[in-house]
């Protein structure tokens, strides 16, 4: 009975797949920025938007819900009954900027379908990826009146401003929220024929450190030879941060980290980049990095240490013979499983301090924080996943690690105790973030096929 539901769903959802392009394209044309107060009034519409669609295609209760900043979307489906499954669906329907002359060939709020992608800001990050387990779960309700499984929608607005008021606003409704597993997907995988689930996504430590030196900028004539430049100083600091092995020289730094699994790492080559591809993609003339591991391991699977930002003196037009008062940088380290980015914070401080020269004053910042996230990939969650890719995608997919991160999928773990499927449906080179981001329309059909069959392989776990 379970299966012919989801043939059944299936079914509607290729039937129905030119309307729910449309019905996308309507939503990208929402310019839900974020990170400019100049488009409040869009975020707003755009979540009115989802809960209103939500509403006309069976979703109950529906609504907009307030935070301190922008709001959440919220939907259930209950009609599984209490012995079935809960599963909790994240997204968010923030994006970041964009204008036609940061280099888009198109209107980036006016989607185009051109070469089988869709053009738009927010296609593939991540509105086009929530939209899939919108219509996936209208595809059961609209096809059969039911899912195999019952379903809480969750979307949030702030993402983009790393979701400040998300955490306030899960702890204060997690009995609303509660569920067995939580699906997120806002993630991408190498090529159409090697779908990917992500079971790691690394965590963050953003630090800035200022150095001090005189009190003001001083004549280099005048006091240079006996006064240490602050970004000399620094600079012999930042010197330090690396082994000649170019491992991270931090006391401890490498303490809490997860040893990866010999059947790890034979998962992560099966995705390992060359050397060429390497230098092809980045466009640098070298590697570089702890040679005891691979291209792949490196990016996703390993910690790092780096420098996002320098500045000191005088850097105009023409000179300026001057010792600069002051120097300082921005420090950000990706953090795998089960390093604490406090604890790292307080590991990198200790150490820029022991080493700071005696001739300059340090002050070292925490900026912000984020968990990485780990998981398990033989747990029945996520090999229910990954019979849904080979039930529906047509390929067998790689559990892989992410060398980024979603502060969400940390939160969501430790708050709710529940495990994080991230099921991503977008390609590497969509450009997220970019001019032309755009998104495969195969990819969102086979991810509404994919999300409604994994609906379907979670109702036959035992709870």
């Amino acid at each position: 009975m379970i299966r012919q539901l989801s043939d059944t769903a299936c079914g509607y959802a290729r039937s129905q797949a030119e309307r729910f392009r449309l019905e996308l394209h309507d939503l990208l044309r929402i310019p839900s920025v974020s990170t400019d107060p100049a488009h409040a009034v869009d975020i707003h519409r755009a979540a009115e938007w989802l809960a209103t669609h939500m509403r006309h295609m069976g979703i109950e209760n529906a609504r907009v819900m307030p935070t301190e900043g922008y709001p959440v979307v919220y939907g259930e489906w209950l009609g599984a009954g209490a012995d079935k499954p809960t599963v909790l669906i994240y997204g968010h329907y923030d994006v970041v900027p964009a204008a036609l002359e940061d280099g888009w060939t198109t209107p980036p709020f006016e989607p185009v379908e051109q070469d089988g992608k869709i053009y738009a800001r927010g296609a593939t990050d991540d509105k086009g990826q929530l939209f899939i387990h919108v219509k996936a779960l209208e595809s059961y309700l609209q096809s059969s009146g039911r899912a195999p499984v019952n379903v809480k929608i969750f979307l949030e607005g702030e993402e983009e401003i790393s979701s400040p008021n998300l955490t306030p606003f899960i702890k204060a409704n997690l009995d609303l929220l509660r569920a067995d597993v939580c699906v997120i997907s806002d993630t991408s995988m190498r090529t159409i024929d090697e779908p990917a689930i992500l079971h790691s996504l690394r965590g963050m430590t953003y630090i800035e450190v200022e150095v001090q030196g005189p009190a003001d900028d001083l004549h280099s004539g005048l006091w240079g030879g006996a006064v240490h430049n602050p970004a000399l100083a620094l600079v012999e600091i930042l010197a330090k941060l690396y082994n000649p092995d170019h491992t991270i020289a931090v006391p401890g730094f490498y303490d809490d980290v997860v040893p990866l699994t010999a059947e790890e790492r034979a998962m992560i080559a099966k995705t390992d980049l060359t050397a060429a591809q390497f230098k092809q993609s980045t466009g640098v003339p070298a590697l570089w990095g702890d040679a005891a591991y691979s291209i792949r391991e490196r990016i996703s699977a390993r910690p790092t240490l780096d420098i996002n930002g320098l500045w000191s003196g005088w850097s105009g037009p023409g000179p300026k013979t001057i010792i600069p008062a002051k120097a300082g940088v921005k420090l950000s380290s990706r953090l795998v499983g089960n390093q604490d980015p406090h604890k790292i914070y307080q590991q990198i401080k200790t150490y820029i301090e022991s080493i700071a020269p005696p001739t300059v004053t340090v002050d070292v910042r925490l900026v912000t924080t984020g968990k990485p996230a780990l998981f398990a990939f033989d747990i029945p969650e996520m090999q229910a996943a990954s019979r849904a890719y080979e039930r529906a995608w047509g390929a067998k997919p790689l559990f892989t690690r992410g060398g980024g991160s979603i502060p969400v999928v940390a939160e969501i773990a430790d708050l709710m105790g529940i495990p994080v499927v991230m099921m991503g449906y977008g390609l590497d080179d969509d450009g997220l973030h970019s001019p032309n981001e755009r998104f495969s329309l195969e990819m969102f059909h086979r991810g509404i096929e994919t999300a409604i069959v994994y609906l379907d392989e979670l109702a036959q776990l035992t709870r």
